[in-house]
């Protein structure tokens, strides 16, 4: 439904295959009818998908743990440029930046290619695979050829009118009027009835493609309450679906007629789509090819890795191994052109079919006055799409030459990184300050691009982009290389004749300025940016309500959850902390707030559901507490009584002359032992306190306080008794050469004193006998 008008008849087709309502938007397009926040209302295309690209947003966020901006997207092979906007657009609405439109086929020939180590290098000959795509509601091949680092697709084909979802409908067909006859239902007329035996017919479907039995078909409480059964085997869905089968071949064949290939030059043929499982759509395509196929790619994820692998490489974050990728135009595109000045209009092929993409072409015009280029598909026939045209676009800002001639104007055309074609942009080449006579270019570019002859040849300049990353920087033509280097002007005599080539002529000169000029674009189906940015406006209106309503709910089965789980503790582990009174009290009060929930409080605001929760609290808080500080009051009381039995190991140690703690002040050891048994002191009132107590009453000595006071002692006395003693110091020069003095001369050795040479490292010298290193 993208970049569709609302009256497009494939539009028209589509809503009585869909259980929902659509709707015309006031641009002409199509809108889905759905019912927000208890009122119906209309959404765009554009908006519908943004939500999906919303949600998978949030969710790759959610497993990734960091926020994505960047992504590539898939669109069909098929997908014209107004298509190709209207997906653009969906992911503006959605908050991401697409850094590439990217053709299914050429997704998973880039998945399929990118982890292969044995294709050949880029010098030999490349090898060249089939993918085959036949999903739920489109079949698309390609043809690709393959070399180290290297994807080029060569040609693609496509069927936009078939997919799996056209065999279910047969299948549909045939148990309808199965059912019609046997059970005298007319299943068409009801909705609900109709989408569920389409889900029975898709898993029958799967089950005929692993099964030749006889498979049974049964649905309980169909329609009217009646059960309704029959039975299927492969053999006659196939003689069922042989129309469609038949649509197999033709794209096969057109595909490898445009890539001018023979079957014998394939290497592989891929396939993935779900509906490439059916046992008759495999043979199909092994009897046209004469080979078996291959089925090395996942069929349901194929499209996505390639996706996700684009991605990586495009983004600078991830280093992925050099893998350059060149897709192809799927429909040959044309201009035309015309002159309030001159009768007739001229026309040319810009792209022919399946040519290399991203491109850009030059294209040089001769005009004095403003123009307009009207891009349009060649061959409205070949497309899947009621409308040709791509777009107007007007070359705004040309005027004459200084001398009244016309003056030489350039266009660049590109299709770029998305399959969308658009002037790029366009420049006046302006002459300036020329010395004598000079002629202009001949001819005009209407005439020559008009007759496809040889003069098209001279006026179009191809500028092609290595890979996706080149700059769009125009190559100087050859007429203009040549101004370069004969100084900016050809040379010509006063006459017009040519020059005398005896006597050389003085060159004339001229400057040569090249202008950027506006472009007008006007194109067919494009999505104002003024919608665009009420879209992406309601979608933030639109999440923010989400995550209210989320919140609002949140608090809501925060209540329920404390109801059903308090509940439950109450005839449990907290029967022993609350007395009869007590348990009866709540018991009441909860089964209250439970009917309450699902009577009034179906639907409230968040903060009523909050200060609910806050009551229940109030009276749940105490019980709960009582049985926490019941639970973690012993492992406090006895790591408290574990540090006090060390402090007073430490201190009977101390008084005992033990020398580890010989060092210790004695004053502050003495505060050490006050602290210690106050600290006791208060231990054993609190617990004799506490003893006294039933656990159905509040504790007088809580969890916290013992690891306050733990903690206290920890400050307090640790500083003291775990001080380190000190270290002492080294003897100092004078007392070490003294005891080198009194030792005497070593054996062999004179008594004569030796001084160290200061011209040796002092690390070098040997230690004195008599020196001792003290810890």
């Amino acid at each position: 439904m993208h970049g569709r008008a609302f009256d497009d008849p494939y539009i028209q087709g589509e809503r009585a295959r869909i259980p929902y309502e659509l709707q015309k938007m006031p641009n002409g397009s199509v809108g889905i009818k759905a019912r927000y926040l208890d009122e119906e209302r209309p959404f765009a295309i554009e908006q519908v998908t943004g939500m999906l690209l919303a949600k998978l947003k949030e969710t790759s966020e959610s497993a990734l743990k960091k926020p994505v901006a960047d992504c590539v997207i898939s669109v069909p092979s098929f997908f014209t440029d107004a298509e190709r906007r209207s997906v653009m657009a969906s992911a503006q609405v959605a908050g991401l930046n697409c850094l590439r439109l990217m053709n299914e086929t050429t997704a998973v020939a880039l998945a399929y290619g990118i982890y292969k180590q044995d294709l050949p290098a880029l010098e030999e000959k490349p090898r060249n695979i089939v993918f085959v795509d036949l999903g739920h509601s489109a079949y698309q091949v390609s043809v690709c050829a393959f070399n180290k680092g290297k994807l080029k697709v060569l040609a693609t084909a496509f069927d936009p009118y078939l997919g799996g979802r056209n065999f279910d409908e047969a299948l549909v067909d045939y148990f309808c009027g199965e059912f019609r006859t046997k059970y005298k239902l007319n299943v068409k007329e009801n909705a609900r009835a109709l989408l569920r035996l389409y889900q029975e017919c898709e898993k029958l479907k799967k089950l005929m493609s692993a099964n030749a039995s006889d498979l049974p078909l049964n649905i309980e409480c169909f329609m009217d309450d009646l059960d309704v059964s029959s039975k299927m085997n492969r053999a006659q869905f196939e003689q069922l679906c042989a129309p469609l089968l038949a649509k197999v071949e033709p794209p096969l064949r057109a595909v490898m007629d445009h890539a001018k290939l023979q079957r014998e030059d394939i290497s592989s043929i891929e396939i993935v789509g779900g509906a490439t499982r059916i046992p008759a759509v495999k043979e199909q395509i092994c009897r046209f090819f004469c080979k078996d196929i291959s089925t090395t790619l996942n069929a349901d994820e194929a499209v996505a890795r390639g996706c996700a692998l684009q991605c990586a490489i495009l983004s600078p974050a991830f280093k992925v191994r050099e893998f350059s990728l060149t897709d192809v135009v799927p429909y040959s595109v044309t201009l035309r052109w015309k002159s309030s000045y001159e009768e007739g209009t001229g026309e040319c092929e810009v792209f022919n079919k399946n040519h290399a993409a991203p491109f850009s072409k030059v294209i040089t015009f001769h005009k004095k006055e403003p123009f307009d280029l009207e891009a349009y598909y060649t061959h409205p026939n070949e497309i899947p799409y009621p409308e040709p045209r791509i777009g107007r676009f007007t070359i705004q800002n040309v005027v004459p030459q200084y001398d009244g001639d016309n003056s030489k104007v350039k266009v660049k055309v590109r299709v770029n990184i998305h399959g969308i074609f658009s002037v790029a942009n366009a420049s006046i080449i302006e002459k300036q300050n020329v010395e004598g006579d000079h002629s202009d270019v001949p001819m005009d570019a209407e005439s020559s691009c008009k007759n496809q002859g040889k003069d098209e040849q001279d006026k179009m300049q191809v500028d092609q982009e290595e890979g996706n990353h080149k700059n769009q920087a125009e190559q100087p033509t050859q007429a203009d290389e040549e101004s370069e280097q004969h100084g900016g002007a050809e040379t010509k005599t006063a006459s017009g004749d040519k020059p005398d080539h005896v006597a050389q002529p003085v060159k004339a000169k001229a400057k040569i300025k090249s202008i950027e000029l506006p472009i007008q674009a006007s194109l067919y189906r494009q999505l104002g940016q003024d919608f665009i940015n009420s879209y992406i406006e309601n979608e933030g209106k639109m999440m923010m309500q989400d995550k209210l309503e989320k919140e609002r709910n949140d608090s809501k089965n925060a209540v329920e959850e404390y109801v059903y789980d308090f509940r439950d503790k109450l005839c449990g582990v907290f029967e022993k902390f609350v007395t009869e009174e007590e348990s009866s009290k709540l018991t009441l009060m909860l089964e209250d707030t439970e009917n309450w929930l699902y009577e009034d409080g179906e639907d409230q605001p968040k903060q009523v559901y909050m200060d609910k929760l806050q009551e229940l609290r109030k009276y749940g808080q105490p019980i709960q507490e009582r049985y926490m500080e019941h639970e973690e009051r012993p492992k406090a009381l006895n790591d408290l009584g574990k540090k006090v039995q060390l402090l007073m190991k430490a201190v009977e140690a101390f008084k005992n002359k033990d020398e580890k703690y010989d060092h210790l002040d004695p004053a502050e050891m003495e505060k050490v032992e006050k602290f210690i048994s106050e600290a006791m002191n208060w231990l054993n009132t609190k617990m004799n306190a506490q003893n006294k107590l039933s656990l159905t009453q509040d504790p007088v000595v809580k969890v916290a306080e013992i690891l306050a006071k733990s903690k206290e002692l920890d400050s307090f006395c640790n500083p003291v008794v775990n001080k380190p003693k000190p270290r002492m110091e080294p003897p100092s020069e004078a007392q070490t050469k003294a005891n080198g003095e009194h030792n005497g001369p070593v054996n062999g050795q004179s008594g004569a004193e030796t001084k160290p040479d200061p011209a040796k490292d002092n690390s070098q010298q040997t230690k004195p006998s008599g020196e001792m290193e003290v810890d």
